[in-house]
């Protein structure tokens, strides 16, 4: 019990640290986004909320650690847990207005009231593993809907969620940065 509560501290020591890193780096880079999402797990009736970083999200591989917390259950056994992890999403299918991914995400998962579940070998440390399919927008506010199977606990949910990108321009195909930009090269006689 120890131990977990000092990795739970160790944990939100580590989330602080990566955002008071990448929180100057924000209104500069459009390789950087930041999202929440609601989430609901059928299998064991419960509603969830999230949050996540995105890192090269116009890339075909984003890096995504990601936090969720249950909070409340419909099921018969309330859950009361937590997950922060890392996901990498690859970009599959790419349409005019919308992106298709494929995901793989990696996480601790505390599980507090474990002693409740009717599972053999219930822990309240646990390590996930999720495969998923993904679909977002691409543009600077990117709604995403997600698909996830999770391995250990075989059970599925769904992120319904937003990601804001940070200095995305709708004017120049994205880019704020105009040395990115395509210039146009016009006749001096006409102009």
């Amino acid at each position: 019990m120890i131990a977990v509560l000092l990795l739970k501290k160790k944990m939100k020591r580590f989330y602080l640290i990566v955002l008071l890193v990448v929180l100057p780096f924000l209104g500069y880079n459009q390789n950087i986004g930041i999202g929440g999402s609601a989430i609901y797990n059928f299998q064991s009736e419960t509603f969830g909320v999230g949050a996540r970083v995105n890192f090269y999200p116009n890339s075909t591989l984003s890096f995504v650690p990601q936090y969720s917390y249950a909070l409340f259950s419909l099921g018969p056994v309330p859950i009361k847990e937590w997950t922060a992890g890392l996901a990498v999403e690859l970009k599959v299918h790419q349409l005019k207005t919308f992106t298709f991914y494929l995901l793989g995400h990696g996480g601790f998962n505390y599980w507090s009231n474990s002693d409740a579940s009717t599972l053999n070998n219930a822990e309240n440390a646990n390590w996930n593993a999720e495969a998923g399919i993904g679909i977002k927008s691409k543009k600077a506010l990117r709604p995403f809907l997600e698909y996830r199977y999770n391995v250990k606990f075989q059970e599925t949910h769904l992120q319904l969620g937003l990601l804001y990108i940070f200095g995305y321009s709708e004017d120049n195909g994205g880019y704020r940065n105009k040395s990115k930009m395509k210039k146009k090269v016009f006749c001096p006689a006409y102009n």
